[in-house]
């Protein structure tokens, strides 16, 4: 029986010829990450266990993303603490504000993710690194401490799901948050419980690597463990230019395994929207047009690349912000808010009355920076409409791709692009 690129993978990362759905294997990893709400707990895990050096301090990232900037004392003494023992075990990448992104737009933009990894964070959208043909998982911040301390972590292997894309072209306004919440509709938030989401088909080699990242970082939604992709020339072409170690690209044999299959064409898909409270409660946007919404978000780690950008700008331009809301974008890195200015993008969307706003998770999680009173209602490019997810828990967020958000901005409900440009 053939193996999975999963099992590929991890089988490499044990030193095994090959590996099965349901085995605990200790594998090493190549890189692994926490952010200012999971790092703290894991630095004082690590601090415990009495080590004079972590166990490569090139490939651990400590990335303060969700309070960033600190809103309040708490926040700012959590990110000091990471600065602190970034400068005490001279982590190299430490990203300080000014410089740091959105930890899962940041890290494949550095080259610090790369085709057939292994690599860990503690935080559960870390799957996002599967668009580049990774092994991508969250973890716990007690397995981070351990990775800190040691380079390896423990997994059960999962079993792996064939996800296949059929289709040769996406409809206009289609994206890949359409179709990464067309399956999770289909399939249930708890549809690939501890499995593999393997991405196949043949709309795949006609995905951007954008709209890939916004697939793999939401599997989870799906109770995923991993999401994957087999690399190709669009991944080559993204990482040859980024990345700071050498790569393997892995593929599935012809004879693998796969406990379940679902097919999803995306030539025949409209965009759609995630109700509240779950992201597996999907609607057409045509039978939603009746929501009025308080505030729109564009961004995150999910839709806060260049291609989500430009296409709220298409929408955007020329156009206001409806006078009953207001618009917040926030762009996934420091380099895409230098490319948004450099392309007039930023003028685009001031000039229609949204505020960009610097790099951070902040609204998506319901921190700063955007929190919604009881009540109100939001339409965001965002991952998560859990109840509360971003404020009150007596508010609604819908979740839509970019261009079903701008539109939105303008009618002041929740819009087809159609019906505005």
């Amino acid at each position: 029986m053939g193996q999975t690129i999963t099992e590929k993978i991890l089988a490499a990362h044990c030193d095994k010829q090959e590996v099965h759905p349901g085995e605990f294997i200790e594998a090493r990893v190549d890189f692994c990450h926490g952010n200012d709400v999971t790092a703290p707990i894991a630095i004082r895990e690590f601090e415990s266990l009495g080590k004079s050096a972590v166990f490569d301090k090139e490939r651990i990232g400590i990335i303060p993303d969700h309070f960033a900037p600190p809103p309040d004392i708490q926040s700012a003494e959590q990110i000091n603490m990471m600065r602190q023992f970034s400068r005490k075990y001279e982590i190299k990448h430490f990203f300080e504000l000014g410089e740091v992104g959105i930890e899962h737009a940041l890290l494949p933009e550095k080259g610090l993710s790369l085709p057939g990894d292994v690599l860990i964070g503690a935080d559960s959208h870390t799957c996002t690194y599967g668009a580049l043909g990774a092994f991508a998982t969250g973890v716990g911040s007690t397995d981070l401490a351990y990775a800190f301390a040691t380079g390896k972590t423990w997994f059960k292997v999962p079993e792996s799901m064939k996800i296949i894309f059929k289709g040769k072209k996406l409809p206009k306004w289609v994206g890949g948050k359409d179709l990464i919440l067309e399956l999770i509709g289909k399939i249930s938030v708890s549809g690939a419980l501890y499995k593999t989401m393997e991405f196949t088909g043949e709309l795949v080699p006609h995905l951007s690597m954008d709209a890939r990242m916004t697939i793999a970082n939401m599997v989870i939604e799906a109770g995923g463990k991993n999401g994957i992709f087999a690399p190709d020339a669009i991944t080559t072409k993204y990482i040859k230019k980024r990345a700071q170690r050498t790569w393997h690209n892995y593929a599935s044999d012809p004879d693998a395994h796969y406990c379940d299959e679902v097919e999803i064409d995306g030539s025949t898909m409209e965009p759609v929207v995630a109700c509240p409270n779950l992201p597996d409660n999907v609607k057409r946007v045509t039978e939603l047009t009746n929501v009025v919404v308080d505030q729109v978000v564009i961004g995150s780690c999910t839709n806060g690349r260049m291609e989500d950008l430009r296409e709220a700008a298409h929408i955007l331009k020329g156009r206001k912000v409806n006078p009953n809301l207001r618009v917040l974008i926030f762009p996934g890195t420091q380099d895409i808010a230098r490319e948004a200015q450099k392309h007039g993008l930023v003028d685009i969307f001031l000039d229609a009355g949204c505020v960009f706003s610097t790099t951070t998770c902040g609204p998506c999680l319901g921190a700063h920076m955007g929190v919604l009173a009881e009540g109100e209602t939001a339409i965001a490019t965002t991952n998560r409409n859990f109840t509360g997810r971003m404020g009150h828990p007596k508010s609604s967020v819908y979740l839509s791709n970019p261009a079903v958000a701008a539109a939105s901005a303008v009618l002041g409900r929740i819009a087809h692009p159609d019906e505005v440009h």
